[in-house]
């Protein structure tokens, strides 16, 4: 999997973003971990690690600050779109993120705007369905066996 291009799509609002920043640190066809710096300057992470699991359907980001502490974890519900003229991914971010903070605290957001997705036909009846399915999954993993669990990174997988 040499020479992927990535890139990520929103809904809200409408845009489709190349990751030319992005450096592939692995990729298999499983995973693919990639590490980053923000686009845009912020005070609360200057950089982070990215996994994709591409097969599970979501992305799971540590979010690291400028003293290379993690200050939470960020995942994503996403739908890859594999091209294989291109050697590219597209993320479909399906909306539903959960953030894992460092002391434990659970926090599911922009479930408003999955509703709000569907109600304006950006997505379709089946990505709803994927997006709460996937998001029941990584939660149920979270609960059960901590974010830790997840995070090729820590020696787990």
């Amino acid at each position: 999997m040499d020479n992927i291009k990535l890139y990520r799509k929103r809904y809200i609002p409408d845009e489709t973003i190349f990751l030319k920043d992005d450096e592939i640190i692995s990729a298999d066809s499983e995973t693919i971990v990639t590490k980053w710096d923000t686009l845009k300057p912020r005070k609360d992470f200057a950089k982070g690690i990215s996994v994709y699991y591409l097969k599970e359907g979501y992305k799971i980001s540590e979010m690291i600050n400028a003293d290379n502490k993690t200050v939470y974890y960020y995942c994503d519900i996403i739908e890859p779109v594999y091209n294989e003229k291109s050697n590219s991914y597209i993320f479909n971010d399906l909306l539903a993120d959960v953030k894992v903070y460092t002391d434990g605290k659970i926090e599911v957001v922009d479930l408003d705007e999955l509703s709000e997705a569907f109600e304006k036909g950006f997505i379709t009846s089946s990505q709803l369905c994927k997006a709460l399915k996937q998001l029941d999954r990584l939660l149920n993993i979270i609960y059960s066996n901590g974010i830790e669990s997840i995070l090729p990174r820590k020696g787990n997988n």
